[in-house]
């Protein structure tokens, strides 16, 4: 019987390339990333699995072009790059990776809080500079956290991680989320978004994108917080709109931002990348050796799983029953 061909778009580090190879013809794309619709249908082509990243858009066209594909896992928690309903339509299963990356995502929420409050970045820049003259009183000054209040937007894994976290820093929580999961032995504050945003002394995004969270923040919110205020996104770029961003940050509303994730990935405004009170990370939330190799082999058992038959472990989209290779 011959083996299952799947697609990888990418190289993954963990044991996930060296369990795919062991079951199936693996095909692994070494290039730049396929950020194409056409690259991507013609990378997969005949393939019944592919393993794809966040920039690999999986759309009705891609699905249309790779009439064999089965399962489509996302080696990410976030699937805004595939097709949901196409996948639905036509019988595709798709799969994700949760929870193994949430302790990872949220260290990384904590430094970028760390470093717009207390001005790191700068701090460093100063010192390699050659500028610095030594200890003065009024140097570098940033903002203190003890007392201050965090505001959660979105309380799922990682928005519930970040909360877990702040009490060791004097922070009251009050988080903004629909249906928000209870957080055993931490106290917070459920709140409409608009009063989290006027409270809220730092302001961390945890929210999924969808067309009706695209542009949560547009500008109007974002000068309903409160003055000095920061904020922080690990979760989805589209979530804050930009261009506003920049201008509410240039008025200086805002005492700053720390942003891992860009409304136009790899773009990003040109207004944010000048300024001294934005930290800008290149969407390594999850970029630990522990926990990219975690994500990866997550989504070579759950693409191994439907290609045998079987219940993939993280379903997102439960396609047509198969019969194994």
């Amino acid at each position: 019987m011959s083996r299952p061909r799947v697609a990888v778009t990418s190289v993954v580090p963990g044991h996930a390339l060296e369990w795919l190879e062991t079951a199936c013809e693996t095909t692994v794309h070494r290039g730049p990333a396929l950020d194409r619709e056409d690259a991507v249908a013609a990378f997969v082509g005949d393939a019944e699995g592919v393993l794809c990243l966040l920039a690999n858009p999986i759309t009705d066209g891609v699905l249309a072009a790779c009439p064999r594909l089965r399962v489509v896992a996302n080696c990410a928690v976030g699937y805004d790059n595939v097709d949901l309903e196409a996948c639905r339509r036509r019988g595709v299963w798709v799969t994700n990776t949760p929870d193994v990356l949430t302790e990872a995502t949220a260290d990384l929420a904590w430094a970028l809080i760390l470093a717009v409050t207390r001005r790191i970045v700068e701090a460093d820049a100063l010192v390699r500079s050659g500028r610095w003259t030594g200890w003065a009183l009024d140097q570098m000054l940033g903002t203190g956290l003890q007392g201050a209040q965090l505001g959660i937007v979105g309380f799922g894994r990682i928005g519930r991680a970040v909360a877990r976290r702040a009490p060791a820093f004097g922070l009251a929580v009050a988080v903004c989320d629909p249906d928000p999961a209870p957080e055993p032995g931490l106290d917070v504050r459920v709140m409409e978004l608009d009063e989290l945003l006027a409270t809220s002394d730092i302001v961390s995004l945890h929210a999924p994108l969808d067309e009706g969270s695209r542009h949560l923040l547009d500008e109007a919110r974002l000068r309903s917080m409160r003055p000095g205020a920061v904020l922080v996104n690990t979760a989805r770029g589209p979530l804050v709109d930009e261009g506003a961003l920049v201008q509410v940050l240039a008025d200086g509303h805002l005492g700053g931002a720390g942003l891992d994730v860009y409304e136009h990935e790899p773009r990003v405004h040109p207004g944010l990348v000048g300024r001294t009170d934005v930290v800008l990370l290149p969407h390594i939330g999850s970029a630990t050796r522990e926990t990219r190799s975690a994500m990866a082999e997550l989504a070579a058992r759950n693409l191994l799983a439907v290609l045998s038959g079987e219940e993939p472990p993280t379903p997102v989209v439960r396609g047509a029953a198969v019969d194994g290779p």
